[in-house]
């Protein structure tokens, strides 16, 4: 029997029902759900009879563009595994994500041709690389680069466990893992979020989030694709850009973390912009304040907040703007087809009733595991649920709330940042004994980062020249906003830096 949950069919299915309505508008260029299946079909084809094969991976360095949504779909349809990477990554980064991803092949947009070179240059062997698009692995594949001879892939029909994608996501290790999202979990993610927030084919979806995310594919594109609706790209994050975009497109719901929101909110532009298309706008990435809240439903828009992880496919918990309004602060219930729990974060007992403690999280849009990493994949994961590292109160009515992170990660515009990796970073540097960093409330971004750093003996050293430093080894948003030279750093008795404490003394100070 034909496995039922592949997503290369999508497009054929809407070619075929609805041939000319556009599917994706990139910067104005329009394409058909008919040329966007035909490319996608043409491509798969092409990368089969080139000698790529099931779980082959391709890389991207690209922005959000159309000519990447062909490629998912080509991948898709022949069972490769689109890893779309950062282009907000220093060379270093890239570097270390392509090595890990071992990619059969890299396809490269010119704006980051430079980028990428710098990261492939790093490599002992680095794979096969092209251009992306209509001129580029379009017109002709190269054939794929092979570590060994036994390293060559299954040519057959693709399976709904077969992998999908691969996105980087941040880990308290302080080295990004790559998590695995299969067909299945693709296809019950959007499944579950389209029986929360609905969509149909009249809809005409914005999408900002970058498509290394899994909410640059998960949160609206792929299930607008799958209604037939409209996507309209956006490689950056422009407000006054966004708004005239929203009315002259006719843009109807929307996606963003709070500080997005926030600078809408902010444009001079915005208390006069015709939003009387936006029917809905969907929150992520962090809990949205309530003012900002209050601001946009001024604006008559509507608010669907919501929580969710990479691993998880990504959502998790869903809060209607109905609910939003009488309980600030939420982040709601479960999606449809989303089991949760709370479990004791010491015993790992789980709770009953109201209850606080660490979020868990199972069904078919879970991840399938770290790329090659058994051990992380292992330790994810208890007893059949997926451990979020996240620490949550649910109340009597089985609303949940985010209370912190057991995770020492933070979150800068939406964006996760890993204390570890950034102090792997300053612990490089002759000048600096020792280093930890925390995440601060911030007003316009959430979070940032707070670096304090003890100087190493005989090296003098300044906030301005580890600032520098940073910047050349961490993607911008990675980068603390503060740097405070120390003469020591807190230890408990296991010899560990608390950064509880540092966080709390920070936060206290600027109050």
């Amino acid at each position: 029997m034909t496995d039922l949950h592949t997503l290369g069919r999508w497009t054929r299915d809407r070619a075929t029902s609805t041939p000319r309505r556009v599917a994706v508008d990139d910067r104005g260029v329009t394409l058909t759900y008919a040329e966007l299946d035909d490319r996608a079909a043409r491509l798969a084809a092409a990368l089969r009879a080139a000698g790529y094969g099931v779980g082959d991976r391709v890389a991207t360095v690209t922005g959000n563009s159309a000519d990447q949504v062909v490629l998912f779909f080509a991948c898709a349809r022949a069972g490769l595994v689109l890893t779309p990477l950062s282009w907000r990554s220093s060379p270093r980064e890239l570097a270390d994500q392509l090595d890990q991803a071992d990619p059969a092949l890299v396809l490269v947009e010119q704006e980051f041709a430079t980028l990428a070179r710098a990261a492939l240059d790093r490599l002992a062997v680095p794979p096969r690389s092209t251009a992306l698009g209509r001129s580029g692995v379009e017109a002709s594949v190269p054939a794929p680069t092979r570590r060994g001879a036994d390293d060559a892939p299954e040519q057959r029909e693709v399976r709904d466990d077969d992998a999908l994608l691969l996105l980087f996501t941040s880990g308290t290790s302080g080295r990004p893992k790559g998590a695995v999202l299969t067909h299945r979990s693709c296809f019950w993610t959007n499944l579950a979020f389209s029986r929360t927030v609905e969509m149909s084919h009249d809809d005409v979806v914005l999408s900002v989030l970058p498509q290394f995310h899994a909410g640059g594919w998960n949160i609206q594109p792929l299930l607008a694709w799958w209604s037939g609706a409209t996507v309209v790209l956006e490689r950056t994050f422009e407000p006054e850009r966004v708004l005239r975009l929203i009315a002259e497109r006719r843009v109807t719901t929307m996606m963003g973390v709070p500080t997005q929101y926030l600078l809408l909110a902010e444009h001079p532009g915005f208390a006069r912009a015709d939003l009387s298309s936006l029917r809905t706008a969907v929150v992520g990435g962090a809990p949205m304040p309530e003012p900002l809240l209050r601001t946009w439903h001024r604006r008559g828009v509507a608010l669907t907040q919501g929580y969710g992880l990479t691993e998880a496919g990504p959502n998790v918990l869903c809060l209607p703007d109905d609910e939003a309004r009488d309980r600030p602060g939420s982040a709601g219930k479960p999606y449809p087809h989303v089991d949760v729990a709370i479990a004791d974060p010491v015993t790992g007992e789980h709770l009953e009733g109201a209850a606080t403690g660490e979020l868990l999280v199972r069904g078919p849009g879970i991840f399938a595991g770290y790329f090659r990493d058994p051990e992380a994949t292992a330790a994810a994961f208890a007893g059949g649920w997926l451990r979020t590292g996240d620490l949550v109160e649910r109340d009597a009515d089985g609303y949940h709330r985010i209370v912190d992170r057991l995770k020492d990660l933070f979150i800068v515009g939406g964006e996760n940042v890993s204390p570890a990796e950034v102090e792997a970073v300053l612990h490089r540097h002759p000048g600096v004994a020792e280093a930890a960093v925390v995440g601060v409330p911030d007003a316009r971004w959430g979070e940032i980062g707070h670096a304090f750093v003890v100087p190493r003996a005989g090296y003098p050293t300044d906030a301005e020249e580890l600032e520098t430093y940073c910047r050349g080894e961490l993607a911008h948003f990675k980068v603390p906003q503060r740097f405070e030279l120390v003469d020591r750093l807190p230890r408990t008795s296991l010899h560990k830096i608390p950064r509880h404490a540092l966080r709390a003394r920070r936060t206290e100070e600027a109050r």
